[in-house]
């Protein structure tokens, strides 16, 4: 129950903010940019080698992402999608721990992910860009196994 009422908030959001992915302004999330790995909240051994992220605007209110991974051991995931940004679910190919995204960007610089994997939701992330152009922030909203809704922070910067 819990999950539902989170998802029908989150959706209701995501249809409260206008999209504005036919904007004629450039959004500064385009490019590359790399997880600061240092500053997760966890041991140092748990940790990700690396993870990146490459936002694309391939135009016609569509957006291109593709993530990529490095766990620890060395091993990889990825994930890409070009979704329309308003809200209309679609595809992830890749082997990340979702298979659906919906996507909205309500300003230029801040864009609204939501996940679902295997029919079930997984997390909303919201991106957004400082005034420097060169920090990524995601704030990540999900659910643990018992229930309790966890919020985590992360900060990218661009790749230049």
């Amino acid at each position: 129950m819990k999950t539902l009422i989170a998802m029908l908030l989150t959706t209701l959001v995501l249809l409260a903010a206008p999209a504005h992915a036919d904007s004629a302004v450039a959004s500064p999330l385009v490019g590359r940019w790399t997880l600061e790995v240092d500053r997760l909240p966890m041991p140092p051994e748990a940790r990700p080698r690396r993870v990146g992220l490459e936002f694309r605007d391939p135009g016609a209110g569509r957006w291109t992402t593709h993530v990529e991974i490095v766990h620890a051991d060395g091993s990889r995931m990825h994930a890409d999608s070009t979704l329309p940004l308003d809200g209309t679910p679609g595809a992830i190919d890749g082997d990340y721990w979702a298979d659906v995204a919906t996507m909205k960007m309500p300003a230029p610089n801040v864009l609204v992910v939501q996940l679902v994997d295997d029919g079930v939701p997984s997390s909303t992330r919201v991106y957004s860009v400082a005034g420097d152009n060169d920090t990524l922030t995601e704030t990540k909203a999900f659910f643990a196994k018992d229930g309790t809704p966890i919020l985590q922070t992360t900060v990218f910067k661009r790749v230049r």
